[in-house]
């Protein structure tokens, strides 16, 4: 089983939602997954995404791939973390 680290979209139409999910990566976009780790906000501006980073690094380390989005946010809450 391939697991990835991707976007689960929510919210209404035009006022998109996301959690940020540990799923099996032969599941739909918003179908059955393993673990939710963060919440992604894009209407927000500035800190716009709250997400676990010991659960992401516990993923990786487990051979998770996180998606090209989720990787961009991952580093944004590394660099908001190291400032902190």
């Amino acid at each position: 089983m391939s697991v990835s680290i991707r976007l689960r979209r929510e919210g209404t139409t035009n006022s998109p939602y996301y959690k940020i999910v540990v799923a099996d990566s032969r599941s739909p976009r918003d179908g059955k997954f393993i673990e939710i780790i963060g919440n992604y906000d894009p209407k927000k501006a500035a800190q716009n995404a709250n997400i676990d980073l010991s659960r992401v690094d516990y993923w990786i380390s487990k051979g998770a791939q996180p998606s090209e989005t989720v990787g961009s946010i991952i580093n944004r809450s590394r660099k908001a973390a190291a400032v902190a």
